[in-house]
């Protein structure tokens, strides 16, 4: 009831003033003359004092993972960027001073898949409430899917959703674009308006193509131009399960998605891009079969990237338990072995990112039965913590950790970042201020209600696992401007 309260509430305040921009952009094809929020005040209103200001960071630990660099040493920024790294310039004067003794300076997390709920289901996030958990985790660049509503096929739109992240200051927002018209697989979109607009590639999200010449078409088209295509493989019908295939789901009596509905999909879409020389982004594989055909692919030196989510990077099939719908998650989760293999590939850079594949899923979905709930969990505040924690499980340096949520998403992102492309996800004088600073010593327990991000659902929560996570965030700052300082203790 509660939950349903909340939808209520969030659908009679905010969803007619956010809709109605958006929809007023796919009437009139441009981004309205607007600056209101989300409850019809002026954006950025409650951010005047994130200003640019002379930072310093002092007594940290530097981490960058693009160098290898990893020494204490204080960090200077002035008008969005980094002045320097070590000496101090004497006639610096900074306006304010993050205290960073036994804590990490590292770059700002880039997260390469979080889905943001706007525009078309603000009950379930906003960008105000999704963007602020993405600073509260440390990350300070994401990529999110074109399934919205609408879906992000025309410029208009994707320029608004650019337009009202940026408004907010909280954290880059690099928007894909549907490869298709409404996600239908049967119509490919104006790639290259899309790109103007601020798309960093083209997806399909979770919708498969099933049309088997639209795929080669796209690619193709995609290949001319330079552009990115993002896939998650799966083949349209082998995977309308809701479980891995498995002794677990047929205990449960749970309709099965066969690994080969990964493998199937995956050999089509490798086979496509020796075809075409397309570049082809894989989104959160999830089976050790799928990992052997991507290093396979790799070794070809085929132009392949891929990533995978902590879901699958921490849990398996086993953890569904008895029907448990936080479990309910996409891809589903597998067996052990393929865990394993999963968490060796990210390690050896087999798979280049680690990501949250943050989907808020507003409470009353996931109340119903595991085959009809919602799949979906929050992660964009648990990114980091996890991925320390698989990197401290691992036996990993905190270079080789950072460097799957820092300068390997960056380089999947490649040229599509512009003049970003050179500083993002690493720590250089110079570069951008996108910095994530965090005590890797601190431990924290993952309660839901006192997460950031407006879905409060994770298969992580301490009321569910009994365990800690390390690692807490201090501070995050964009550009230079501090997006999140932790309370005080």
């Amino acid at each position: 009831m509660r939950g349903g309260l909340r939808q209520a509430q969030v659908s009679t305040q905010v969803l007619p003033c956010v809709r109605a921009q958006y929809i007023a952009v796919r009437v009139s094809g441009s981004v309205p003359p607007t600056n209101l929020g989300p409850l019809g005040t002026p954006l950025g209103r409650h951010f005047d004092d994130r200003i640019v200001m002379k930072i310093l960071i002092k007594g940290g630990r530097v981490v960058n993972p693009a160098t290898g660099r990893d020494e204490l040493a204080d960090v200077a920024i002035a008008t969005g960027r980094i002045l320097t790294i070590g000496q101090v310039p004497a006639d610096f004067q900074a306006q304010r001073v993050i205290d960073a003794a036994g804590c990490i300076v590292a770059p700002g997390l880039v997260d390469l898949a979080a889905r943001l709920r706007e525009p078309g289901h603000e009950h379930e996030g906003m960008l105000e409430s999704e963007l602020n958990a993405a600073a509260a985790g440390g990350v300070t660049s994401l990529v999110c899917p074109p399934d919205t509503d609408p879906t992000l096929d025309e410029p208009g739109l994707v320029e608004m959703l650019k337009f009202r992240a940026r408004k907010l200051s909280l954290c880059r927002l690099f928007p894909l674009g549907a490869l298709t018209r409404g996600l239908a697989g049967e119509v490919l979109t104006e790639m290259a308006e899309l790109t103007e607009a601020g798309c960093v590639g083209f997806s399909q999200a979770d919708v498969p193509i099933i049309d088997t010449l639209v795929l080669p078409r796209a690619l193709q088209y995609a290949a001319t131009f330079g552009y990115t295509v993002w896939l998650r493989p799966q083949d349209g019908w082998l995977g309308k399960g809701v479980a891995a295939s498995g002794a677990v789901a047929t205990r449960l009596g749970l309709s099965g998605v066969p690994v080969a509905a990964e493998t199937v999909a995956l050999l089509t879409i490798i086979e496509l891009v020796r075809i075409t020389g397309a570049r082809v982004h894989l989104c959160r594989l999830s089976s050790a079969a799928g990992v052997a055909l991507l290093r396979a692919a790799k070794a070809e030196g085929l132009p392949i990237t891929a990533d995978v989510s902590i879901n699958s990077l921490h849990l398996t099939d086993v953890d569904i338990g008895f029907f448990n719908p936080a479990m309910r998650l996409t891809p589903p989760l597998r067996q052990g072995s393929d865990r394993d293999a999963l968490r060796a590939a990210l390690a050896d850079g087999t798979l280049d990112a680690l990501v949250s594949d943050h989907t808020p899923v507003e409470g009353d979905m996931k109340t119903l039965p595991f085959g009809e709930a919602e799949p979906g969990a929050t992660g964009l505040e648990l990114l980091l913590s996890l991925a320390l924690k698989w990197g401290a499980d691992s036996g990993l340096p905190v270079t080789t950790t950072l460097a799957r949520v820092t300068s390997g998403p960056v380089r999947v992102l490649g040229d599509a970042l512009g003049s970003l492309a050179s500083s993002a996800g690493q720590l250089v004088p110079g570069g951008v201020a996108d910095v994530c600073v965090f005590d890797p010593g601190a431990t924290w327990t993952v309660q839901p209600g006192s997460l950031l991000s407006q879905g409060k659902h994770t298969p992580f929560a301490f009321d569910a696992t009994g365990t800690a996570l390390p690692g807490r965030v201090r501070a995050t700052l964009v550009a230079g401007t501090v997006a999140y300082a932790a309370p005080a203790a």
